[in-house]
């Protein structure tokens, strides 16, 4: 019985998985095309200045304060850039980042247009991304 069914499983024609080739295909086109598409100039910290007549999208104003991440392990944990706790707390914060996006996406609204908003936005990006609590010794 066992040798009968590999004989067929050994007859059998093999298929071309085309559906599978064309989904690759595609997403490798799409990952090709979104590396060749202009990539935003950064946003400068004096664009940050005056908010109330020239909002800025929150994408952009969230993507300048994860810049940010280095100088606020610097502030956490009260050590230079070359220690062994910096890096760690850069890397931990690196690592939330994604998380952070979203929840800062989901509870702020899509244009910054006041420096309290963006204050707000600041503060809660930064506890988001580098917890005092877990500096507490």
């Amino acid at each position: 019985m066992i040798g009968d069914l590999i004989h067929r499983i050994e007859k059998a024609p093999m298929k071309f998985p085309k559906v599978t080739v064309v989904l690759v295909s595609a997403a490798l086109l799409f990952v090709l095309w979104e590396q060749t598409r202009d990539q935003p100039d950064p946003i400068d910290a004096s664009r940050l200045t005056n908010l109330r007549a020239n909002p800025v999208e929150l994408s952009a104003a969230v993507d300048w304060i994860f810049t940010q991440i280095p100088d606020f392990c610097s502030d956490a944990t009260g050590e230079g850039s070359e220690t062994r706790a910096h890096a760690d707390c850069v890397k931990k914060a690196e690592a939330r980042t994604s998380t952070c996006r979203r929840m800062l996406y989901d509870r702020f609204p899509s244009v910054v247009a006041s420096e309290a908003v963006f204050r707000d936005v600041s503060l809660t990006a930064m506890e988001c991304l580098v917890p005092r609590s877990v500096l507490v010794k």
